[in-house]
């Protein structure tokens, strides 16, 4: 109130004040060149931020301690990773707010944004269930969709709907995969993939069905991004027989992933499955039971004696032990 006096008598400059909701307009409105997805993302962080604060509310009003609570009400109500998610996109549009000198300091500077990795939801879907998922599948289209997932590790839908003929090389027995997910890094905007034995089966059959000749895409009947692929799963897996699969092109990705890792290795499975070591441990790798099957059945070696320098950081120098078997 005082500030503002003093504004009024010409004494001080006061900055223009803007309320949230022209906040998060002006922010959009300048995030052009991105993906629609990203868009739509950011659309949803809005829409979860006015759930609990008011359009009308001022930038500058905006109190660490307010921010506080409105995280701890999101996790009250919403997954941690999903959370983390939103303070994420949040915190991006204060500070752009910080930048454009609408305000001098981010109220979400100091708060946590949290852990993105969730693995509650995790689960292996096994060979045998593949087939049955096959079998179940009402189309070509479909068996290929799976395949391309569960067998070819593919991003679904993002990968998946973007793959086209021309990008599969029959002779050399691999197809080049366009990532929109990580074209933005060097090196990263595509990978080559084996044509793995049974994904081959499921390519040719699609390709030398009638309706795929003169197509661009592999993938032509469920190319509609507002078509949502998994309900159309879950349908699969009911006529198949199998429970419900939550995140089911995750987890079969997933699975894959487990699959290349153990058999090729961690070259072969960042290579082909496109993504980092750290990505894969913080969201692939799993034990299975056939890992704690093999562990049952593996008797270690005995160490009969040798020794240990350990350097000690208090000042004690290095400690030198001797062991010896029993």
């Amino acid at each position: 109130e005082i500030r503002e006096k003093l504004g009024t008598a010409g004494l001080i400059e006061v900055p223009p004040t803007h309320t949230v909701k022209e906040l998060w307009d002006a922010f959009l409105k300048q995030k052009t060149g991105v993906k629609e997805s990203t868009l739509k993302h950011y659309g949803h962080v809005k829409a979860k931020f006015f759930e609990y604060f008011k359009e009308s509310e001022l930038v500058e009003e905006l109190t660490t301690e307010r921010m506080g609570q409105w995280k701890t009400h999101l996790l009250g109500c919403i997954a941690k990773a999903t959370v983390a998610g939103y303070i994420k996109e949040t915190k991006t549009c204060l500070n752009w707010a910080v930048r454009s000198g609408w305000i001098e300091k981010s109220p979400l500077a100091g708060i946590g944004t949290g852990s993105f990795i969730n693995r509650s939801k995790d689960r292996i879907v096994s060979m045998d269930e593949y087939r049955r998922l096959l079998d179940a599948c009402p189309c070509l289209d479909w068996r290929a969709i799976l395949a391309l997932v569960r067998i070819g590790g593919l991003r679904c839908p993002s990968e998946v709907v973007a793959l086209r003929w021309e990008d599969v090389n029959w002779e050399r027995n691999c197809f080049c995969v366009c990532s929109p997910k990580t074209e933005h890094l060097d090196g990263k905007e595509s990978r080559i993939v084996p044509i793995f034995p049974e994904l081959k089966t499921e390519l040719e059959a699609l390709f030398f069905d009638p309706d795929s000749e003169g197509r661009e895409h592999v993938i032509n009947r469920y190319r509609d991004p507002r078509q949502n692929l998994g309900t159309t799963f879950a349908k699969i897996a009911k006529r198949a027989g199998l429970p419900p699969i939550p995140r089911p092109f995750d987890n079969m990705r997933m699975t894959r992933s487990n699959e290349v890792y153990n058999y090729g290795g961690s070259h072969w499975e960042s290579q082909w499955l496109g993504h980092s070591a750290r990505v894969r441990a913080d969201h692939y790798l799993m034990l299975t039971d056939e890992d704690y099957r093999r562990a049952a059945q593996w008797e270690t070696s005995p160490v009969t004696s040798g020794t240990v320098e350990s350097s000690c950081g208090s000042g004690l120098g290095k400690t030198r032990l001797e062991y010896r078997a029993g």
